[in-house]
């Protein structure tokens, strides 16, 4: 079914303000979400071809890789690295860094055009972190990704979204999860799937594979080395995930 983007916007504003009233409870639980099964399919049909896969990962500073302390350890280099290990010696990968530190959606908004004009067969867009910095409207941030969205839909592009991360910065913020909020009711409107960053940072935490120096930068906002790291290790599970194959159910009821 067609939303349009006015009906679109007012669903995910109305959503937040629901969202704002339970997000202390909410995030308190420790039950990750149910992972969703939307599927990447120009990523499937690549691979399942074996023919060469491009990835952009579009987005800010935490796609740029501020905070890393090279190129090589930025989290697009190691996401190659990857899905690199993972594919058959002969899937040729390619994932350009297209990401720009302080960029917030009215940047992004700019720069898309020409992203798309590139025909990856997936966009990763890393968005949300510096808007409540640098005091973009809520509304017309709503407004930007959900035409982002559309757009690169509309050019037969896969699309994830990555949400703002766990870190000191953000967190004094108070309007912050509000921008995470928003991007998390874009990406079930829209079944476009999210990585849920601040949700899997704070698990690394909580199970103590990372400590809070290694996953983060000393500037209180930008990820390291080791989060970095742990972060590709992430997306490229669930880039696989989502172009495996279908599981085809076996029918238990025939006799033999």
């Amino acid at each position: 079914m067609h939303i349009s983007q006015s009906r679109l916007l007012k669903g995910v504003l109305g959503a937040l303000v629901v969202a704002a009233t339970l997000v202390a409870s909410a995030f308190a639980s420790d039950i990750p979400p149910t992972p969703d099964r939307t599927r990447l399919e120009h990523v499937a049909i690549r691979l399942a071809a074996h023919l060469p896969l491009h990835i952009i990962a579009f987005g800010s500073s935490s796609t740029e890789g501020v905070g890393a302390s090279s190129i090589a350890t930025t989290y697009p280099t190691r996401l190659l690295v990857e899905l690199t290990a993972a594919l058959p010696p002969r899937q040729q990968v390619k994932v350009v860094n297209l990401g720009i530190g302080g960029n917030d959606a009215d940047d992004m908004a700019v720069r898309l055009p020409a992203v798309i004009a590139q025909h990856p067969d997936l966009i990763i867009w890393q968005t949300g972190s510096n808007d409540p910095l640098r005091n973009v409207p809520l509304d017309r941030f709503v407004q930007e990704t959900i035409a982002g969205v559309q757009a690169i839909r509309a050019a037969h592009i896969d699309l994830m979204l990555m949400e703002p991360q766990l870190c000191k910065t953000l967190d004094r913020q108070p309007t912050s999860v509000l921008y995470r909020d928003a991007l998390r009711a874009i990406g079930e409107g829209m079944d476009v799937p999210l990585v849920r960053r601040y949700d899997l940072m704070r698990a690394w935490l909580a199970d103590g594979s990372l400590t809070a120096t290694q996953m983060l930068s000393p500037d209180g906002l930008h990820m390291a080395d080791a989060g970095y790291a742990r972060l590709a290790q992430a997306v490229a599970a669930d880039i696989l995930r989502r172009a495996a194959p279908p599981v085809v159910a076996m029918d238990t009821t025939q006799q033999h």
